[in-house]
């Protein structure tokens, strides 16, 4: 595990972003983890929130020239990662979509910069892929290219088949998709961390039967 991911985990676990407990999924499924991006809730937060994502992606090689925030935890978290990028001497537009169109002043579903050349999707997770390939149709709608969608939790488990929702998009869609940390990670992380090693063989039960291959 790289450093970028153990200091995200602490980051998240610190802020109450990424809980220990008994949780019940959309799926109906009963969790012994749950992740709330939106308990990075300070300038603090969000700051080091945005140099994890900045390393993720220094770490992927991954090539893009804008960033677009799926509306609406998506919007501060693009966000984040435009000052972080911003902060290391790459300044990249950055845009991101109301809900529903807006009819006076300027109009339209889009704010922020124009949607051109490769578009990198920021995100927090991806359950179903719904909000995610809402966005893919926006920018490829708009004339650009999606480079691909980096999100800060990918949670490795199964859909309705033995696919994760992330690996069926990067497979529906034709694109990348990089997560800070995943459920691996999590468990690397669980079985030394010292106010999480008690999870760890909640954690490890959870994947083998839920889990899908890497």
């Amino acid at each position: 595990m790289q450093s970028h991911q153990q200091r995200f985990l602490r980051l998240a676990l610190e802020h109450g972003a990424l809980r220990f407990g008994d949780f019940t999924l959309k799926s109906g499924r009963s969790s012994p983890y749950f992740f709330n991006a939106g308990a990075f809730d300070s300038g603090e937060a969000l700051a080091t929130l945005g140099d994890c994502y900045a390393d993720a992606i220094d770490a992927s090689d991954l090539a893009f020239d804008m960033l677009f925030g799926p509306a609406y935890k998506g919007i501060p978290l693009a966000t984040a990662l435009a000052i972080a990028l911003a902060r290391r001497g790459r300044d990249v537009p950055l845009a991101f979509n109301r809900k529903e169109a807006k009819q006076h002043g300027e109009g339209g579903r889009l704010i922020g910069a124009t949607l051109q050349g490769r578009v990198l999707i920021v995100d927090d997770v991806i359950t179903a892929g719904t909000a995610i390939r809402e966005s893919l149709a926006l920018i490829r709608d708009a004339g650009a290219t999606v480079a691909g969608v980096l999100v800060a939790l990918d949670r490795q488990e199964r859909g309705q088949g033995e696919l994760s929702a992330v690996q069926e998009l990067a497979r529906d869609a034709g694109i990348a998709v990089i997560a800070v940390a995943n459920l691996g990670d999590l468990l690397a992380f669980s079985r030394s961390d010292a106010d999480s090693v008690q999870h760890h063989e909640r954690l490890l039960a959870y994947r083998e039967r839920h889990g899908c291959a890497d």
